[in-house]
C-alpha cells in the first residue's frame, strides 16, 4: 500500500502538462460562460475540482480550445511557454475589454534545458493540485461580481507566449498584445503541479 501511495504522488513533466492543459479548458469555458461571451442554453456542465463547470456545446468553439490547448500541452512538456492569455474583445471595434493572462512558470529542475527534466519526478498530492485548482476556478466565478457588465456583442482569442525561434504551426501567426490602456488589474491565487506554477491575473476596462 505504501508503495501504491507514493506512486499516486508522482508528477511527471508529461502528467503536469495534461493537468495544466485540462486546468485551461476548463478555465477558459468557464470564464467564456459566466462573461456571457455565448448564452448559457449553448453550455453543459459537468463535475470537475469538487465544482460544478460550464462547458460550451458549440463545435467550432470546441474544436478551436482542441487544437490550440493540444499544442499548448507540447510546448508545456518542451517548456516553451511562458503565458495564456485570453482576450475579450468588443466584436464591433475590437476594443479589447479584458485580458485573463494565465503566467507558467517551470519550478526549479524542470526548466527547458535541464538535462534530467523528462525522467525525473516531483511529489505532490493530486488532490492538493486540484484543491489549489479549485480556488482559481472559484475566484474565476467570483469575478462576475467586480467585473463591469460586458453589453456589448463580444468575441474572445487567445494569445500564446513562446520562446524565441521556436517552430509552429502555419496556421499561426503573430499577434498583438492587446493591452487595456490604463486598465484595473486582480491577481488570483496561483497553483502549481511541483512541475509547473501558474499565476492568474485579469485586467479590465473600467468605463466601458
Amino acid at each position: 500500500m505504501p508503495d501504491n501511495q507514493e506512486q499516486s504522488n508522482c508528477v511527471t513533466l508529461k502528467g503536469s502538462g495534461q493537468l495544466v492543459s485540462e486546468f485551461f479548458f476548463y478555465g477558459i469555458n468557464s470564464i467564456l460562460y459566466q462573461r456571457g461571451i455565448y448564452p448559457p442554453e449553448s453550455f453543459t456542465y459537468k463535475q470537475q475540482y469538487g465544482l460544478t463547470v460550464f462547458l460550451t456545446t458549440d463545435e467550432g468553439v470546441k474544436k478551436y480550445l482542441n487544437t490550440v490547448l493540444a499544442q499548448i500541452k507540447d510546448w508545456l512538456e518542451a517548456g516553451q511557454i511562458s503565458r495564456l492569455v485570453l482576450v475579450i474583445s468588443n466584436a464591433d471595434n475590437k476594443e479589447t475589454l479584458e485580458r485573463w493572462d494565465f503566467r507558467i512558470q517551470h519550478e526549479k529542475g524542470f526548466e527547458a534545458g535541464q538535462k534530467d527534466r523528462n525522467t525525473k519526478s516531483a511529489e505532490k498530492d493530486l488532490k492538493e493540485i486540484q484543491k489549489e485548482m479549485r480556488e482559481v476556478m472559484r475566484q474565476i466565478t467570483a469575478c462576475v461580481t467586480f467585473l463591469p457588465l460586458l453589453d456589448c456583442t463580444c468575441s474572445f482569442d487567445l494569445l500564446v507566449y513562446t520562446h524565441k525561434n521556436l517552430d509552429v504551426p502555419d496556421e499561426w501567426g503573430d499577434s498583438a498584445a492587446c493591452y487595456i490602456a490604463d486598465a484595473e488589474s486582480v491577481r488570483l491565487k496561483s497553483f502549481s503541479t511541483s512541475v509547473h506554477k501558474v499565476d492568474t491575473c485579469v485586467s479590465y476596462k473600467l468605463n466601458l
